[in-house]
């Protein structure tokens, strides 16, 4: 039985999710316009054996929205977080812009990550490219499945975990303009910050992700000999939902290793 916590950080409140169980913690981070939910598939596709504790990063998900979208915020909070669960070192997976801050959190914070899962996501980042923004209301789910469906990214879960209603009508708990500072501070190279990290590393990648290329991905592996890499043919960004039974299977064979 899943259960949410709180902690509050700087004065912003922040939310988890606790998938339950008693087995091995692995605390996770979401990508971008994602949410702890994100990963009940995952928290049931490696239970008993682990036990998924998942973070609603700061203007996610049931946490609150914050004008601080730094690098230092993000990477505070993950610490924090780790702080909480009071489990010593963790095993960390981090999706997209939660990989970064759990790459991040791994080369400033070693006494926090034991082991580090990073999902399709690089090291370097050029400014953010102008976005169409959405709506921030839909007035029927109806009108609101419409308009997904003329998407690029149709019914992606990372998205509708966010989906709630509100008095105005349908919308999402994650706002574009709430995003755009968040994307402007990771503009930058942060390969020192991946180069730093001790522990074992798997970096994990779609070959037909949007995020990233394979080129990076592969310097990625060349430049920390802690890291092994796991390529997912076929699937785009998140393979944790695209090919979930072969996700499961390469990260539980990677936890598995690292406790032996």
């Amino acid at each position: 039985m899943s259960r949410r916590g709180y902690l509050t950080r700087d004065g912003v409140k922040l939310s988890y999710v606790d998938f339950g169980g008693d087995g091995t913690i692995l605390a996770c981070l979401h990508g971008r316009s994602g949410c702890a939910r994100n990963f009940a598939p995952l928290a049931r596709a490696l239970a008993p054996d682990y036990r998924l504790i998942a973070l609603d990063q700061r203007g996610h998900g049931w946490s609150d929205h914050s004008e601080d979208g730094s690098r230092a915020a993000f990477v505070a909070d993950a610490a924090a977080f780790l702080e909480t669960l009071a489990a010593g070192p963790v095993r960390l997976l981090g999706h997209s812009l939660g990989g970064v801050n759990a790459y991040q959190l791994a080369a400033h914070r070693p006494d926090l990550v034991r082991a580090l899962v990073v999902e399709d996501i690089g090291c370097r980042f050029g400014p953010p490219q102008p976005e169409e923004s959405w709506p921030l209301r839909w007035t029927t789910l109806d009108e609101f499945l419409a308009f997904m469906r003329s998407t690029p990214i149709g019914m992606n879960r990372l998205l509708l975990d966010n989906l709630v209603e509100y008095e105005d009508g349908w919308g999402f708990r994650f706002s574009d303009e709430n995003y755009r500072p968040v994307r402007q501070a990771l503009t930058g190279d942060w390969s020192d910050d991946w180069a730093a990290i001790q522990c074992p590393i798997l970096l994990m990648h779609g070959t037909a992700s949007w995020a990233v290329t394979r080129n990076e991905i592969d310097s990625m592996a060349a430049l920390n000999p802690r890291c092994e890499l796991k390529v997912f043919d076929g699937a785009g960004h998140v393979p944790h939902d695209e090919c979930p039974e072969d996700f499961a299977a390469a990260l539980r064979d990677f936890l598995v290793r690292q406790a032996a």
